[in-house]
């Protein structure tokens, strides 16, 4: 018991101000739209539809430290030439990530993030799809750090083909 109070007694070590600091804010729906420009015809439909599914990140910065990631997933469902859905959610995040060096803020601002909303942008659009009367829409998980990899990849490509027009 003594040793109990001796360790609560105990100031808790302090981290250095400067030690980098990931911390989740809010979680939240900034935008969400659901489109059936066909009903009620399209439920009378016996063919599946196809599915397309687009995918947008985007980071903000708030505060200094504080910054709002948003990911954007658009599910159009059609039937040959019609819309059998479209649903839209942004889900968003605010985020208060200090004390990194710029390259690993770009990192985790364009993975870290989009990893830890991604699971809700998903909840989301089944649970829409679902109460709009269809089957569930199950998106399959999505590498960010490929996609991420890709951008970086495309804005050095295209930094080249810039510094090579202008020499």
């Amino acid at each position: 018991m003594a040793e109990q109070d001796e360790l609560q007694a105990q100031p808790a070590q302090e981290q250095p101000a400067d030690a980098a600091a990931f911390g989740i804010e809010k979680i939240y729906v900034k935008d969400l739209s659901l489109e059936i420009p066909n009903a009620p015809q399209v439920f009378l439909q016996r063919e599946t539809p196809q599915v397309g599914i687009e995918l947008r990140n985007a980071a903000n910065t708030l505060n200094d430290g504080v910054y709002e990631v948003v990911v954007t997933i658009t599910v159009t469902s059609k039937l040959e030439d019609k819309t059998v859905f479209l649903v839209e959610v942004a889900q968003a995040g605010i985020f208060q990530i200090r004390h990194v060096p710029n390259e690993t803020l770009e990192g985790i601002l364009g993975v870290t993030c989009p990893n830890i909303l991604f699971p809700y942008a998903r909840e989301t659009i089944s649970d829409v799809v679902t109460r709009a009367g269809f089957p569930p829409v199950l998106l399959n998980p999505i590498n960010f750090e490929a996609i991420y990899a890709q951008q970086k990849q495309q804005q050095t490509q295209q930094a080249g083909a810039s510094e090579a027009t202008t020499h």
